[in-house]
């Protein structure tokens, strides 16, 4: 027995009471008496001799259904390669509620039509390996889901749960059995086609045939709590283990996939046809302390561009502000901190909290010029110049009923939260360029990709307008020609030369017993240590075995520790 307690990660032994032996296998859910307590857990193995003289107590309770054998042994891989504990995975890989018994298994269904993309074919015949499926933004990647499903009982990702239900509706419709995750744990235990999200990937998929992620690249595969498991590495590993073709689909492979296995695309025309027309407005000209966040081009073009979807990344009213008169950047007068301007007028230090009205420290003005506008801001001067509502879409607006409206605006949450544009225009895309984080170009281009999907293709007559310093820069070049391996090749050679993933492994280690563990850390050969940088450790090596191997060795210290392996910004 594994019990599902945070702190204890060992097994221990239990008798099973003869009136429920039919409903204990490997991976069954049941309660025990720990401690003097009842808590949850998973059956881990069977017929095991306890040692001589030992008096076991009787389980408390069968819970139900829960994760196969074989995912609890992919639970203790994970465990070794996020640096974390099985039970946190197995919670994952278990129903969200009490499954006592199992539905019928799905009838069988008229034949599927035979794959007619020789892509898709070649990819699905790898044999067992894996292959990385570029295609464009525009294409439909639902014949990519038939094909998979048409193998036998598949595993299909996809980044959204919204996608995912759409897609197990469209793969219904062909008679698919599908089980969509997760409120559907029941008829995948019972044998169907699973399609969901990142929690998916732990889903029970009884004699996998087949495993798809889509839109690999997408940040979101990835937890952002520790353990930072990656369902796209989980999903790597359990077609390795079971030998069937894995295929990651992507219309912008990120350097981990590529390196994984071989690279699939269609023709140059084809590819290209997949992305939309990218007007590139260059603002290299232009007084950065005088001009405003609409170039002349977009102003130009709003009035009759039917729906029209801005994106800028920054919430709030202003990021940053100069006095009108004298020209004083507005800071805070107790830490000396940027100040931003909030709804009712005030100036906030989101550094130490102070407030205070909007007046210029240096002058006494009462007057600001927004030099970082924030999308509340934004709003407001566009509803002004297209004189008509304008909604603002941010991340806490998901889920809600947006307006019917023309125009929208907001952070990039708008790219998920809006389905069709005839214009989407990226008014800040160098903050997207420069972002301080080694992954920044590859992100930047997936923000172009979620564009290019609500624009359509290049035939469409849809259009991606980015306003830029940089209109050189490889991503706004890899969108313009329809071609990412103009960022991935320049990537690669940077990464090589910084040391950053895939080319080195890495891990963070921070919380409060983050010193007691490095301390305790035996630094391997070939393991370098950065830090302690505002209390965080960078563990850094060739490749993830000697790294996980020494994170896996150093006992663990009481209270809060934090190791994120892989991570995602640095």
């Amino acid at each position: 027995m594994l019990p599902d307690v945070p702190a204890i990660d060992k097994t221990f032994d239990y008798l099973v009471p003869e009136p429920v032996e039919d409903q204990v296998r490997v991976g069954t859910m049941v309660r025990i008496v720990l401690h003097g307590r009842r808590v949850g857990g998973w059956v881990v193995a069977d017929d095991v001799e306890p040692p001589p003289g030992l008096a076991l107590k009787p389980l408390a309770k069968v819970t139900g259904w829960g994760p196969q054998p074989e995912l609890i042994q992919l639970a203790r891989w994970a465990a070794w390669r996020w640096a974390g504990r099985p039970a946190s995975f197995l919670r994952t890989a278990s129903p969200e509620r009490a499954v006592p018994h199992l539905p019928a298994p799905h009838p069988a269904g008229h034949l599927l039509p035979a794959v007619t993309d020789e892509l898709v074919g070649e990819a699905l015949r790898a044999g067992g390996g894996l292959t990385v499926l570029r295609l464009p933004p525009a294409t439909d990647l639902y014949p990519v889901a038939l094909a998979a499903a048409g193998t036998g009982h598949a595993l299909i990702l996809v980044p959204a749960a919204s996608t995912a239900r759409h897609l197990g509706l469209r793969l219904r419709r062909a008679g698919v059995p599908v089980a969509v995750m997760p409120h559907e744990w029941a008829r995948a235990r019972a044998g169907a086609t699973v399609v969901g999200t990142r929690g998916a990937a732990w889903a029970p998929v009884v004699s996998l045939s087949a495993v798809v992620v889509m839109d690999e690249h997408e940040e979101s595969w990835q937890q952002e709590q520790a353990p930072t498991w990656h369902a796209r590495d989980v999903a790597v590993e359990r077609a390795r283990r079971a030998g069937v073709p894995c295929v990651l689909v992507s219309p912008a492979p990120t350097l981990e996939a590529q390196a994984m296995g071989t690279v699939l695309c269609p023709s140059r025309a084809t590819e290209r046809a997949g992305w939309p027309v990218l007007d590139v407005v260059d603002r290299r000209e232009e007084d950065p302390a005088r001009r405003s966040l609409f170039s002349e081009r977009f102003v130009r073009v709003l009035p009759d561009a039917g729906r029209v979807v801005c994106v800028l990344n920054r919430k709030g009213r202003s990021r940053l502000l100069a006095c009108a008169s004298c020209g004083a950047i507005a800071t805070c007068e107790r830490c000396r901190a940027a100040v931003v301007q909030d709804e009712w007028g005030e100036l906030v230090c989101n550094q130490c909290g102070s407030r205070r009205p909007a007046v210029c420290l240096s002058c006494s003005a009462g007057a600001f010029r927004n030099l970082r506008a924030g999308v509340s801001r934004v709003r407001e001067e566009l509803e002004a110049l297209v004189r008509e509502p304008v909604v603002e879409v941010t991340a806490s607006t998901a889920g809600r009923s947006l307006p019917d409206a023309r125009v929208f605006v907001g952070t990039e949450a708008v790219l998920h939260q809006i389905d069709t544009a005839a214009l989407v225009a990226f008014l800040d895309f160098d903050q997207e360029l420069l972002a301080p984080r080694y992954r920044a170009a590859e992100e930047a281009l997936s923000l172009l990709v979620l564009a290019a999907r609500l624009v359509g293709g290049r035939g469409s007559g849809g259009r991606v307008l980015v306003q830029t310093r940089m209109p050189r820069h490889e991503v706004i070049e890899a969108a313009l020609h329809g071609d990412p391996t103009r960022v991935s090749e320049a990537e690669a050679a940077r990464r090589r030369a910084l040391g950053f993933p895939p080319v080195t492994a890495m891990a963070v280690v921070s919380g409060p017993s983050a010193p007691a563990f490095m301390e305790a850390f035996d630094q391997p050969l070939g393991v370098e240590i950065l830090g302690p940088s505002e209390g965080r450790w960078l563990l850094r090596a060739p490749d993830h075995r000697p790294l996980l191997d020494a994170l896996a060795a150093t006992p663990r210290p009481a209270g809060r520790l934090r190791i994120e392996v892989d991570p995602l910004r640095l």
